[in-house]
């Protein structure tokens, strides 16, 4: 299996997925931890994926979305940003409704 198929496979799998830097009780960067702290403050049920251990979804996750940096969160299938996009959607009600309008469980 490809990088792009892991990945389109765990994105397609998840309705709420994190690629993120560490773990969600560990994560390895701010824009990470920024990243968690949202998403527990929705309690939206949602998986995360470790880039940096496997270097192939961390540099393959890049092209996948088109987009340079990690975090990224996708939300049943679509890309929708990292940390600075999911603040600004947070800070607006807009991540909130998104999570309301595609039915997302709660965690």
């Amino acid at each position: 299996m490809s990088t792009n198929e892991r990945i389109a496979e765990i994105v397609g799998t998840n309705d709420v997925v994190l690629f993120m830097k560490g773990t969600p009780l560990f994560p390895q960067c701010g824009f990470s931890s920024k990243a968690i702290a949202i998403l527990d403050h929705l309690g939206v049920a949602y998986a995360s994926v470790d880039v940096l251990q496997d270097m192939e979804i961390r540099q393959g996750i890049k092209s996948f979305s088109d987009w340079p940096t990690i975090p990224q969160l996708y939300v049943k299938g679509e890309f929708v940003g990292g940390s600075d996009i999911m603040m600004e959607m947070y800070q607006a009600g807009e991540l909130q409704q998104l999570m309301v309008d595609a039915q997302v469980a709660l965690a």
